[in-house]
């Protein structure tokens, strides 16, 4: 009797423990993005991927704790954003929202995750606006942002001869601060700029724009716009014949535009960009795994790389909590308490306004002659280091900074 009693209590007590651990509430993340629209190919499912590629490398848990990836569509408008959000954060027990493309979008979920006291890291968001006056003890910035792209950019075409400047700009919030930031280092480099058009989202005619482009005896395009937007302008920029009598300057054009368009399109086009696939190994390693997983190929840009290391790290900073995750500041902070290194954006620091710094490359498009290949699309014409690449924090107005 005594030994079937002992063998029932340890049956029923490996029971209650299975129990215990089915019962574990996930940590839920949410990749919050555009799904079907003109930002769809540079985030997209693609972001979905390598946040869950975070996950799987960290053995899919935080202690006892399933981690979950969820995805869902914000179509460039904030209310349906800013709806996704709260019914994450309120109904389905998500604590990180990632990615968000589209500042006007971000802004909105910042805001929920701050009110929320959950976790929002950027990475497809690019207005500097968030770590600076908008900056929030839930938010965290991670792959680029406006300030960096524009003034690393603008500062580089300047000291190449490009003097006079037409910008081409998306009429929205992170167009107009990217312009802002172009224009304020091409006139600090002592460059001018002499014309601007905005165009709305979703562009698919820039006719009338690149007529006031030509017609303005600017020597230089700058393109204050991304994703589709940015690679249908570039393909008509061709058709109109700008690139021989200007050159083509995208501070947030990346590896999609020449695949969609060729390099023949890109008229040797100057970009910054933290993430390169053919930078070193692990960037190789990265992505030849993430292009065997995509539904048409693709190799990662920065934004979809950036999704894999800001989970990597928010995990991890959860984890040195001891999975503790409901107090969205507490983690935040310990993201924020010592550099880490990261495998494909290398030594990265969490400021207290929340901006990741780290270092940026100056890279230009390469010529059809030049390119070895599929995906071979740029060469890097200077490093440009984390100290020199971000606004300080003194200059972004955020009541964070000290």
């Amino acid at each position: 009797m005594h030994r079937r009693t002992l063998l029932t209590g340890l049956a029923a007590a490996a029971i209650a423990g299975r129990a215990a651990r089915a019962a574990v509430a996930p940590l839920r993340i949410g990749v919050l993005n555009d799904l079907s629209g003109v930002y769809s190919d540079y985030q997209g499912i693609g972001s979905v991927i390598a946040a869950q590629f975070a996950v799987d490398d960290l053995g899919g848990r935080v202690g006892e704790r399933p981690v979950e990836v969820l995805s869902a569509d914000h179509q460039n408008k904030p209310d349906v954003g800013a709806a996704i959000a709260r019914r994450w954060l309120d109904v389905d027990g998500v604590e990180m929202i990632l990615d968000v493309p589209n500042s006007a979008v971000a802004f909105a979920v910042a805001e929920i995750a701050r009110e929320r006291n959950r976790v929002f890291i950027g990475s497809g968001a690019g207005s500097s606006d968030l770590t600076g006056k908008a900056c929030s003890p839930n938010t965290v910035h991670w792959t680029y942002d406006t300030w960096e792209a524009g003034h690393a950019l603008g500062a580089a075409v300047v000291a190449r001869g490009g003097r006079k400047w037409f910008m081409l700009t998306a009429d929205y919030a992170f167009g107009h601060v990217l312009e802002d930031s172009m224009a304020e280092a091409v006139r600090a480099a002592g460059g001018t700029v002499v014309g601007q058009a905005r165009h709305p989202l979703g562009t698919q005619d820039f006719s009338q724009y690149l007529v006031q482009a030509q017609a303005s005896g600017a020597d230089v395009l700058g393109m204050a716009n991304a994703g589709g937007d940015n690679t249908t302008a570039l393909k008509q920029a061709q058709e109109f014949g700008l690139p021989r009598t200007m050159r083509m300057a995208g501070p947030v054009v990346n590896i999609n535009a020449p695949q969609a368009l060729g390099l023949a399109a890109m008229g040797g086009i100057l970009i910054v960009t933290p993430f390169y696939w053919d930078h070193d190994d692990a960037c190789r390693a990265f992505s030849h795994r993430f292009q065997a997983k995509h539904p048409r190929r693709n190799m990662p840009n920065d934004m979809q790389a950036g999704c894999y290391s800001a989970t990597l790290v928010y995990l991890r900073a959860v984890a040195s909590l001891g999975g503790a995750s409901a107090d969205g500041r507490a983690v935040v902070a310990a993201l924020k308490r010592a550099p880490v290194r990261d495998p494909l954006f290398g030594t990265t620091e969490i400021r207290a306004d929340g901006r990741a710094l780290h270092p940026v490359f100056l890279m230009q498009a390469k010529t059809p002659a030049e390119s070895k290949g599929d995906w071979d699309f740029f060469k890097l014409v200077a490093d440009i280091p984390a100290q020199e690449a971000w606004r300080p924090m003194a200059g972004g107005g955020c009541a964070l900074a000290g």
